[in-house]
């Protein structure tokens, strides 16, 4: 498969916008924000940013949310895509409109929306090929919307089970990096499990669970630095020497020998071709 010319970068929800009403506005928490890395990677302040809020139940709320952000952050071409339906998907006005964007981003909500409307469709199609042979095309996604670029995609499922067969619901995502499986708000909410269980079911994929406020640049298809306040979990099941999981009932504990787990914060990268982290020393932050 050819490296991907254009740039992933899924987001653990929550991102820091810099416009929190207890912050100050200033310059440098603005630009440590998450939101600032997407800017820069499409290209700066005048890049042409559509927000699709698809997953989101307030979609107009949403929108206007990351308006104000994208505001604050000094960019002034920042339109919001809201596909209701999939025929809206089809729409030429909305085709349009993401031909012409330097970066798509995704909110958060309900990741099954993503698929259900824009999955298959001709957008979905331009968005998989200008990811593919556009270099400096973007697409970003926060919550659901990074857990939708995925090919098997975790729809959904209790925390609250643990590693239990059947606390993980799977759909197929966007397909835009078959190789991941991303959960997101992955601390706060207890995800280990479920994430655990999706590459019980996968073996071969890479399960990424983002905490809020954290995300990952992904380049070629491949190369992933971490960005934002928080921490990435890695699963590779590739060594697993006990994998229980087809032949158990719904409901049973599950067991797994020799998952590897990584844990990687600011500037921490992960090669995914190759399984392998490299950690940034502790005198040189990434910003």
């Amino acid at each position: 498969m050819q490296m991907a010319k254009g740039t992933l970068i899924p987001i653990g929800g929550n991102e820091d916008k810099g416009i929190e009403d207890h912050e100050q506005y200033t310059l440098e928490f603005i630009e440590e924000g998450i939101l600032y890395h997407v800017v820069k990677e499409a290209g700066g302040t005048n890049a042409k940013i559509v927000v699709i809020p698809t997953a989101s139940s307030i979609p107009e709320e949403v929108g206007e949310n990351y308006l104000e952000a994208f505001s604050t952050l000094g960019c002034k071409n920042v339109t919001i895509l809201d596909i209701k339906t999939k025929e809206d998907s089809e729409k030429e006005e909305a085709i349009a409109t993401v031909k012409s964007a330097n970066c798509i981003m995704f909110s958060g909500g309900d990741q099954s929306k993503i698929t259900d409307k824009i999955g298959g469709t001709t957008i979905h199609n331009i968005l998989k090929d200008r990811y593919q042979n556009e270099e400096g095309f973007v697409i970003a996604g926060t919550s659901a919307g990074a857990m939708a670029m995925s090919d098997e995609m975790i729809a959904g499922g209790s925390a609250s089970e643990a590693f239990v067969k059947g606390a993980v619901v799977m759909y197929k995502g966007l397909g835009l990096i078959p190789n991941l499986v991303i959960d997101t708000h992955f601390i706060r909410r207890g995800r280990f499990g479920r994430q655990s269980e999706a590459i019980a079911k996968h073996p071969n994929l890479i399960g990424f669970g983002l905490a809020e406020d954290t995300g990952i640049i992904i380049k070629n298809g491949n190369d992933c630095t971490v960005i934002g306040s928080g921490m990435i979990i890695v699963f590779d099941g590739s060594k697993l020497t006990h994998n229980n999981e087809k032949v158990l009932p719904e409901g049973t504990p599950m067991t797994m020998a020799n998952l590897t787990v990584h844990v990687l914060s600011n500037g921490d990268q992960y090669d995914i071709k190759n399984r392998k982290v490299t950690v940034l020393p502790i005198e040189a932050p990434f910003i």
